[in-house]
């Protein structure tokens, strides 16, 4: 089974062909950090940008700043050493690199936004120093930690543990703080700001999206397999923790838009996480305990491919060819 303790070296015959065909969309899926043009940016950030809306962006970056390492850290240590399957180790291995690749996106977007060294340094130790921040870091460290003293899931407490680590990863830190994140980048674009960073952070957002997808798939794989590990206890552990994450990321909310930016609320922002709470547990198949719409009507455009003209600007639903009759299409499912 898929959370069996050992490390199954056998590809034939593939026991979860799914991961692999995840494997291989994510390598058709590549982009580099050096496509991205953050020139006019620069622009907007200087001359066209108010106080709060600079804020917000600061505070964005120095978040992001941190983020993904958390996220490549709990791969590394927690989730590529429990699941059990050679082609999902595979993916794991490339989600790794994307994710490293995400950290260098917003290496170069501190460096590019907030060039004084010792406005960047602070964001760089933005855990430390920015109580928001800390306060959602926090968040994922427990939950990441959680786990680290397990070296084997050899009874059925240990695979509930590992689990609630693959939700809160999937669930809470991919699928909520960081689709937060996408949405305030969304927001400053449909106020024509910030371009360069949007692009960048369609790219991101795509792969993220693919990483949830599959988190997702593996927890289906292992209530399947083992159905009572999905018990009343487990569920509301769930829903505690998604609880404690809207109240994390409802907080960074108020650091963000303390400068009061036009067109934008706390409200508003913290429907938009009961909103998507709500869709993470769906895709769990438990039911909705917030029962909101989305407030952000920009954000439902989001799973729409770019219509962009390919020579002006490469759109993000671009892939890497593989070979003639390979299929090309991107699907993007993931829900806001």
């Amino acid at each position: 089974m898929l959370l069996d303790p050992g490390m199954n070296l056998t590809l034939r015959p593939m026991a979860y062909p799914a991961f692999f065909e995840m494997y291989r969309n994510a390598i058709k899926n590549t982009w580099t950090v050096e496509e991205v043009d953050f020139s006019t940016d620069l622009v907007d950030l200087r001359s066209k940008m108010t106080d709060a809306e600079r804020h917000l962006i600061h505070r964005l970056v120095a978040f992001f700043a941190t983020g993904d390492s958390i996220v490549g850290n709990n791969l590394v240590l927690n989730l590529y050493k429990h699941i059990n399957a050679p082609e999902a180790r595979m993916y794991l291995s490339r989600q790794l690199f994307e994710e490293a690749l995400h950290v260098q996106f917003y290496l170069t977007l501190l460096d590019t936004y907030v060039p004084d060294p010792a406005d960047r340094a602070k964001a760089f130790a933005a855990i430390d120093n920015i109580p928001s921040i800390r306060r959602k870091a926090q968040f994922c460290l427990k939950w990441i930690d959680s786990i680290h003293d397990l070296k084997e899931a050899k009874t059925k407490e240990d695979r509930r543990r590992f689990l609630l680590n693959l939700i809160c990863f999937a669930g809470c830190i991919e699928g909520l703080f960081f689709f937060a994140a996408f949405a305030y980048v969304y927001f400053l674009r449909s106020k024509g700001l910030l371009n360069g960073l949007a692009a960048g952070t369609n790219w991101v957002f795509r792969d993220e999206s693919a990483h949830m997808a599959f988190a997702f798939e593996a927890i289906k794989l292992a209530r399947q397999e083992e159905p009572d590990l999905f018990d009343a206890r487990m569920q509301a552990d769930v829903i505690e923790m998604l609880r404690e994450a809207v109240e994390c990321e409802t907080l960074f909310a108020q650091d963000l838009l303390s400068g009061g930016v036009a067109g934008l609320s706390v409200q508003e922002m913290r429907q938009y996480l009961e909103y998507v709470a709500d869709q993470r547990l769906m895709m769990l198949g438990m039911q909705p305990i917030f029962r909101v719409k989305n407030p952000l009507s920009f954000m439902d455009l989001q799973d729409v491919q770019e219509l962009t003209n390919f020579f002006e600007r490469r759109v993000s639903a671009y892939q890497v060819g593989v070979g003639v009759g390979a299929a090309n299409d991107v699907v993007l499912d993931a829900a806001f």
